[in-house]
């Protein structure tokens, strides 16, 4: 059985869909928020070591060599004061300072923060002066520290070992040249862990309103997907589907609706005619029987007596046929294995040979008449055909009974034709070689009747099988 990780059911789909949209908007949008804090971050900081790198490059322009020099050394021995961090509580002293909970998460953001530092510097220097911008080498060479931005002041003093490192070099219009360092963390602007917080509560939040409304949603389809399965199964008529929901909801219950009606109105008026039909069809052929039976002709009156007993034979299917399962029966447990051996007995008695192999695993919720019906119509069509009949019972997710005889089969074309009333491949109408053409229309209007399915193939070894495929309800 292959397993898929997408919901079968209508409402798992909804809910699925629906939250997997809310999780992409929400990524998109803290993705959006990222960005934007980025690039605000990136030009605040830009325009911070700008003016510190443009005032300090001023101060030393008009100065002679050796003055400037002195200058740079000074100011290179000058390291920036660290930020003070807070006081480590006592309950968790002796944890190291980058394994305490921060208060800030990064999403990992591309940006162009050296052509927009070179870009600044040289708008505010102007074009007497050159500038660049690059990645600190190995070994670091001498160079002027300037003070972390404000917004990564507490992560570089965490982690200085993940500080990205950049070496601004300017040089003077006498050939003299200035390198200024800048640290910054990688890996975009911080963001507020509370946001994250945020954005997954509301995930919760929509998550919970989609699993109601979908629940909204997909609750009256199941009813009426009940409601319909149940139409003929049942004999007496659903009820009356409550028509709430949404207004195509409440237009399909509504015709759902007033189809029952019309189709148990309809079945009323049929069953009434049928009642009246069998009567009237009754009655003159029990005064037939009855002249028949006066007669002199002996001869005379086994034909005749075999002919009335061919049309009693088929008023009887036909009525049953036409009234289906519309009977009253209702549907009970039904030990399957119990009621074959009981059909193999009876055809046992008439000196007819059927075997059964496989059972069911438990009992099967049918009309118990009904599928008897069913199975004897088959089974008496492999006994006719076939000479003998073969059973063989799977019992799984379905119950599959399959009917197999030894006969001469049915041509690929007709597999399906048979199964219409009053239909037989032999053109003669006597009862021992061709029957009524009933008994394959009855028996799949049960298999349907119960949800189920019957269809006849030519199996390889030849013969013809007859596959009865009943799902168990769930």
């Amino acid at each position: 059985m292959r397993l898929s990780l997408w919901p079968q059911s209508l409402f798992g789909r909804l809910v699925a869909a629906s939250v997997a949209a809310v999780l992409l908007a929400q990524a998109v949008a803290l993705l959006l928020i990222a960005q934007e804090r980025e690039h605000f971050v990136r030009q605040g900081s830009v325009r911070d070591w700008t003016r510190r790198i443009a005032e300090t490059t001023l101060m030393l322009a008009p100065l002679g060599r050796a003055q400037r020099a002195d200058a740079l050394a000074q100011l290179q021995a000058v390291q920036p004061h660290p930020p003070r961090l807070p006081r480590v509580d006592p309950i968790t002293h002796g944890v190291p300072p980058h394994a305490l909970p921060r208060g800030f998460v990064r999403l990992p953001l591309l940006s162009d923060f050296e052509n927009g530092l070179r870009d600044q510097l040289r708008a505010a220097l102007g074009p007497a002066y050159g500038v660049q911008v690059g990645p600190t080498p190995e070994p670091a060479p001498p160079a002027v520290a300037l003070p972390a931005p404000f917004y990564e002041a507490h992560d570089l003093a965490l982690h200085p070992e993940s500080a990205q490192r950049y070496d601004v070099t300017v040089h003077f219009a006498d050939g003299d040249a200035v390198t200024y360092r800048v640290m910054r963390m990688p890996g975009g602007a911080p963001l507020p862990r509370s946001l994250s917080t945020n954005l997954a509560l509301l995930v919760l939040l929509l998550v919970i309103v989609l699993y109601l409304t979908a629940r909204n949603i997909t609750r009256p389809l199941s009813d009426l997907a009940r409601a319909a399965d149940s139409i003929g199964r049942e004999a007496h008529p659903v009820p009356q589907l409550a028509e709430r929901g949404a207004r195509e909801l409440r237009d399909a219950a509504r015709a759902f609706n007033t189809m029952q009606d019309r189709l148990h109105r309809y079945l009323d008026s049929r069953t009434r005619v049928l009642a009246a039909m069998s009567h009237d069809l009754k009655t003159p052929l029990t005064r037939l029987r009855l002249q028949v039976e006066a007669l002199d002709n002996p001869p005379m009156q086994e034909r005749i007596g075999r002919e009335l007993d061919e049309m009693e034979s088929m008023v009887r299917e036909a009525l049953a046929l036409f009234r289906g399962l519309d009977d009253g029966e209702p549907a009970v447990a039904v030990d399957v294995d119990a009621l074959l051996g009981k059909i193999r007995e009876e055809f046992r008695d008439m000196s007819a040979t059927v075997t059964i192999a496989g059972q069911a695993l438990r009992p099967l919720i049918a009309k118990p008449q009904a599928l008897k019906r069913c199975l004897t119509n088959l089974i008496a069509n492999a006994v006719k055909f076939g000479t003998r009949a073969e059973v063989h019972v799977a019992d799984g997710a379905d119950l599959v009974i399959r009917v197999r005889d030894q006969g001469p089969g049915i041509p690929q074309e007709e597999l399906e034709r048979v199964f219409e009333p009053f239909y037989r491949l032999e053109s003669s109408r006597n009862r021992d070689s061709g029957g009524t053409g009933l008994g394959l229309t009855i028996a799949r209007d049960i298999a349907q009747a119960h949800g189920g399915s019957l269809r006849l193939a030519n199996p390889a070894g030849g013969g013809l099988e007859a596959i009865l495929r009943l799902p168990r309800r769930r």
